[in-house]
């Protein structure tokens, strides 16, 4: 029962990791896009609290992946790689059960 409690609270983890990375992802597009500027102090310091939280996690990935020039596919990378840890929590967590 421990084991369980312990999966469902790593997958919330990820799930709050995967919307910060899609969080990142919107505000780069918007900024590209010139949708939103970052010189708003608002869209600033959000962008900047995301990249803080999540450029430890995806320092370690771009380090390991080929340069493939303008695109940055570590967010992607890690979202599947968070995913794959995911469910092999969960089915330990079942099979403990």
């Amino acid at each position: 029962m421990f084991f369980l409690t312990l999966s469902q609270i790593v997958g919330y983890l990820i799930s709050i990791i995967i919307i910060l990375v899609i969080v990142q992802f919107v505000i780069s597009l918007l900024v590209a896009f010139n949708v939103v500027s970052m010189h708003n102090h608002w869209v600033a310091a959000i962008y900047r609290a995301v990249n803080a939280l999540l450029e430890p996690i995806l320092r370690p990935i771009r380090r390991l992946m080929p340069d493939t020039g303008a695109i940055d596919f570590s967010p992607l990378v890690l979202i599947v790689l968070l995913n794959i840890v995911n469910i092999i929590l969960r089915n330990l967590a079942i099979s403990t059960f």
